[in-house]
């Protein structure tokens, strides 16, 4: 990895308070993670990340830089040298915020491939050590749930161990948790089968289960907002919009590069 574990620890300082504030109360909130919560273009459209709906529920002095990227897991975007790229423009109270499992999951491909309770938390790790060391707050987000009911509609976990091994290194790391993925799952399981096919990216040519359209962003976008403040990394008056709805014309497509 580009990045090793000696390197970050050496330099790492004791956690940031629970909610920092930065000189003129500017902070950039980070997004490391896959396509679930990454930008889409418009030759993509309507495949949207939460990323993509995540500011329409803070404030403004806090800015959103999604760096989340399709395909990636917490062992490739490290070896891509992504997280280095996070990590030099980091500054003292901005957050990260680590979502990764769908990639790491797939064990015929080892350069993305991390095994739960070893190298997958080896990996978070790195993220956790190298913003604590730049004076920023790691946040750990479980990975959201993809669309999947058993015979009987009953929504079903899809993503092993891994929210499990997420959540013990964040209890081990002292690490604030948004548990997306217990709240997605929980979530639709109340819509239902028939419901939760408007959150997904459903469309004449496909049927996707794992990525969203406008509405599911925003529903997902929602809950990370409120687990932003639930667990205190986010202040009440940073977290807007909670409980009003959101136009999907918000979301927009830019030109794809």
């Amino acid at each position: 990895m580009s990045l090793t574990r000696r390197q970050v620890t050496t330099a790492a300082l004791a956690a940031v308070p629970l909610v920092g504030r930065s000189p003129g109360g500017k902070r950039t909130l980070y997004i490391a993670g896959d396509s679930t919560a990454a930008q889409k273009y418009a030759d993509a459209a309507p495949e949207t990340g939460w990323g993509m709906a995540l500011p329409f529920f803070l404030r403004k002095e806090i800015a959103v830089s999604n760096q989340a990227v399709n395909g990636r897991s917490s062992k490739s975007f490290v070896d891509e040298g992504r997280l280095d790229a996070i990590l030099a423009t980091l500054r003292p109270h901005d957050l990260l915020v680590i979502q990764f499992a769908h990639n790491d999951e797939k064990s015929d491909d080892p350069t993305r491939y991390t095994e739960p309770w070893t190298t997958y938390q080896d990996c978070l790790r790195l993220y956790i050590e190298g913003a604590r060391a730049r004076g920023a707050r790691p946040v750990l987000a479980t990975p959201v749930e993809r669309r999947r009911f058993d015979a009987d509609g009953n929504a079903v976990p899809t993503h092993g161990d891994y929210p499990a091994a997420m959540r013990a290194l964040a209890a081990r790391e002292r690490v604030a948790l948004l548990d997306i993925e217990a709240l997605s799952l929980a979530l639709w399981q109340s819509l239902g089968v028939e419901a939760t096919k408007t959150y997904f990216n459903w469309t004449d040519t496909e049927q996707d289960n794992t990525h969203f359209n406008p509405p599911g962003a925003i529903a997902v976008a929602r809950l990370v907002a409120q687990e932003l403040l639930r667990t205190r990394v986010l202040a009440r008056h940073d977290v807007i919009r909670l409980h009003k709805d959101i136009p999907t014309s918000w979301i927009t497509w830019p030109p794809a590069s």
